[in-house]
């Protein structure tokens, strides 16, 4: 089909979106000035209200947000700090709040990242995965998938600090690269990459990259090994446990069951390069159970306990939602 504009019809606006959705450049859509957001409370099995229990998780609660704001959607980064939720997606789009036990959030942000790869008229450019925290000085990192980039901001997420574009992710997929990313306790960061495969390894292995330090800072290179999720699942995104482990979410999609998602446990104390990783499944978001696209995963403790949080990306469809859901983790 061919389209014939007529210049007087369509102001010089609306002429520069045509041009640039045309040439393949998906405009993102940014977060409005006015913070409203809704939550409601939903149960961990939709038809079985008085289930609590998945796997080695107890189901505290859940809401799932909404907004009428076109630009809340697609959260594929989550992160937790006492009652002050952080919700990263993937077109740069940040949603900041708090949340106590009442489950009803209070001083609502909405933000952008400062700063990132290219332009911030550009989903494509803006496509933000991963989220990771020092908890020290508050400073954010953000991996950028299809730029295989690395962005380090400050505590309030106003200001950029630094930027890499590692030569370990160039060769990754550009929609298949840095979707989970972990600040280890001793400062090592660790990068999954979704579909990335390790170079000689089987088409089941997930590269993961383990830099030494902050890879923002110098040319900084990391050893090289992999992990091997569940048949037909990719990772999503990862968590670090207080003993050194790693909480890695997997997700996958089927026509009959859509989004389902597990957690697997993944040992990497003293990982070697050229390493092959399996994990021990912890829990499975199939039906009966609440199942999206769930992207964000974040830990912390709270008194004995530890918690576990995990937010799904709603892909900017009618039939998905964004759902927030809390379970303390048994070990």
């Amino acid at each position: 089909m061919r389209f014939r504009l007529r210049t007087l019809a369509f102001p010089p606006l609306a002429l520069s979106i045509l041009f640039l959705t045309a040439s393949g450049k998906e405009l993102r859509t940014p977060l409005g000035t006015d913070p409203v957001m809704q939550v409601a409370r939903v149960p961990l099995a939709p038809d079985d209200p008085a289930r609590q229990g998945i796997g080695r998780l107890r189901y505290i609660g859940g809401v799932r947000l909404t907004s009428p704001d076109l630009g809340f959607s697609g959260f594929s980064a989550l992160s937790v700090v006492g009652d002050h939720f952080t919700l990263l997606s993937d077109r740069g789009n940040l949603v900041q709040f708090r949340m106590g036990t009442d489950w009803q959030p209070a001083h609502v942000r909405f933000a952008e990242v400062p700063g990132g790869p290219g332009s911030s008229a550009f989903k494509g450019d803006r496509d933000s995965e991963s989220l990771t925290r020092d908890p020290v000085t508050g400073e954010f990192w953000v991996g950028f998938e299809s730029q295989n980039a690395i962005f380090r901001f400050d505590r309030d997420l106003r200001r950029t600090l630094g930027q890499a574009y590692p030569e370990a992710m160039k060769r990754w997929p550009r929609n298949g690269g840095a979707e989970s990313m972990v600040r280890l306790a001793d400062g090592r960061f660790l990068v999954i990459g979704e579909t990335a495969r390790l170079r000689g390894g089987s088409v089941e292995q997930r590269e993961v990259l383990l830099f030494p330090s902050d890879p923002t800072m110098g040319d900084r290179q990391p050893i090289h090994f992999a992990y091997v999720p569940p048949a037909g699942y990719d990772p999503s995104d990862a968590a670090l446990l207080p003993d050194g482990r790693l909480l890695v979410l997997v997700r996958r999609f089927a026509a009959r069951t859509l989004f389902t998602v597990k957690i697997e446990l993944v040992d990497i104390r003293g990982v070697k390069a050229g390493q092959v990783l399996h994990g021990t499944e912890l829990a499975d978001f199939s039906p009966p159970f609440q199942h999206d696209n769930f992207e964000g995963l974040a830990v912390q403790r709270e008194g004995d306990s530890m918690v576990l949080w995990m937010v799904s990306d709603d892909n900017e469809q009618w039939w998905q939602q964004t759902l927030l859901l809390k379970f303390r983790l048994d070990l």
